[in-house]
């Protein structure tokens, strides 16, 4: 399934119309199935479904544990996406299930049950970054955004170390790339409490309550946070940094994980 199709267009600039070509990001529903009951239907570019699909599922709380995965099936017709997930465990029983559709920019389904789990919480990792490797980090995070820049359309994110760059993801939301990421720990077993997050788009409440359950302890963005997530990163003492640019950062909460601080 190709992640951009081009169209032909009319362009306007210097008072002219002119034709021209335009790459445009594809846009295919995903739907979660889990144990039989739809949970979501997804809108994204269709990369990585089986790992979206269990990222989506580990954020929202609705599988905790890699041994509760009994099956993943992904079913793909030409205009959309089906992923079948199969647990050992109710994940209904203390949560009713509410359906929802979103292009991953949104809140899951059980948001506010999540919010209240996770305030609670108090983030202990002992890793360390410097200002010099969260501005390396976002500048290879461009570097490596082909798809927005040929569509202007998508957001992107990564986990790494304060070294290197160990996994990258796009999508059209920003929620759907932190969760592709979520989904591939969880499924190969990767260890995240070493690591940190580095997102494109604004840090709203969602988007930290997906790094706290990734277990990272610091998430770096190059554009604002909200003040419910920086309210909740201060609760939690969870890591965040925005508004990245060259040579400049804001930090929001630091939580004694950034050198020099």
């Amino acid at each position: 399934m190709k992640d951009a199709l081009t169209y032909d267009v009319a362009e306007f600039s210097e008072g002219n119309f002119r034709q021209g070509r335009v790459t445009a990001i594809q846009e295919v529903p995903l739907t979660i199935r889990l144990n039989g009951h739809e949970v979501v239907t997804l809108l994204c570019t269709g990369k990585h479904p089986k790992f979206l699909a269990v990222g989506f599922l580990k954020s929202d709380g609705l599988i905790t544990d890699r041994k509760q995965l009994k099956d993943i099936r992904v079913e793909e017709e030409p205009e959309r996406l089906m992923v079948h997930v199969e647990t050992s465990h109710d994940p209904f029983k203390l949560q009713p299930l509410q359906r929802s559709i979103t292009s991953g920019c949104g809140k899951g389904t059980n948001f506010g049950r999540n919010v209240e789990t996770i305030s609670s919480t108090t983030i202990t990792t002992r890793l360390t970054v410097t200002p010099e490797q969260i501005l390396a980090l976002v500048a290879e995070l461009h570097e490596r955004s082909t798809l927005y820049m040929a569509t202007g359309g998508c957001h992107n994110a990564l986990l790494a170390t304060p070294e290197k760059i160990l996994i990258f993801r796009e999508d059209i939301g920003r929620h759907n790339a932190i969760d592709m990421i979520c989904g591939q720990c969880f499924l190969d077993n990767i260890p995240t409490e070493d690591k940190l997050i580095v997102s494109t788009g604004r840090v709203a409440s969602e988007i930290l309550l997906k790094a706290i359950r990734l277990g990272v302890s610091i998430l770096v963005s190059n554009s604002a946070a909200t003040r419910f997530s920086i309210d909740l990163a201060r609760r939690t003492n969870m890591t965040l940094i925005g508004r990245v640019r060259q040579g400049s950062m804001v930090v929001y909460n630091h939580g004694g994980r950034i050198a020099g601080l």
